[in-house]
């Protein structure tokens, strides 16, 4: 499971260096995909391969299923560590989610996320306790 939250840069080229704690869960190739919240998702393969049946399962006649499938599974591309312990992100993907030098990479149970370090700070204000609160008791934790 991928817990924490960690500060770290993009170089020149794009690549960045997984935290020590998560290359344990990322040995080999894995999958990095666009995330619904702007940010780029990493999926171990077992994780991606459920959630890769889940989305071929969606029928092809629907309009919504069709741009979710072209969201998710047209924005993946494998990814390996390389002896350093880094990835390359694509251009294109560094793009979508706006990562410049800054990024914060965040476990978030199944997955991890890699966020801009500016956008992370802007839209993960965890400050308001009473809403945290009120979320949680919405989704009955």
């Amino acid at each position: 499971m991928f817990t924490g939250e960690y500060h770290h840069n993009l170089d020149a080229k794009g690549r960045m260096i997984i935290p020590v704690k998560f290359r344990e869960d990322l040995s080999g190739a894995f999958v990095v995909t666009r995330s619904l919240d702007g940010c780029l998702s990493m999926y171990r393969p077992e994780e991606w391969d459920v959630l890769e049946r889940k989305l071929n399962s969606l029928p092809m006649t629907n309009e919504k299923a069709r741009r979710l499938k072209r969201f998710l599974l047209g924005g993946a591309v494998s990814c390996e560590l390389d002896r350093q312990g880094r990835i390359l992100i694509p251009q294109v993907l560094r793009e979508t989610a706006a990562l410049r030098k800054d990024i914060v990479l965040v476990g978030v149970g199944d997955h991890v996320e890699i966020w801009a370090s500016e956008k992370w700070a802007s839209d993960n204000d965890f400050s308001d306790m009473d809403m945290l609160a009120s979320d949680m008791e919405g989704l009955g934790i």
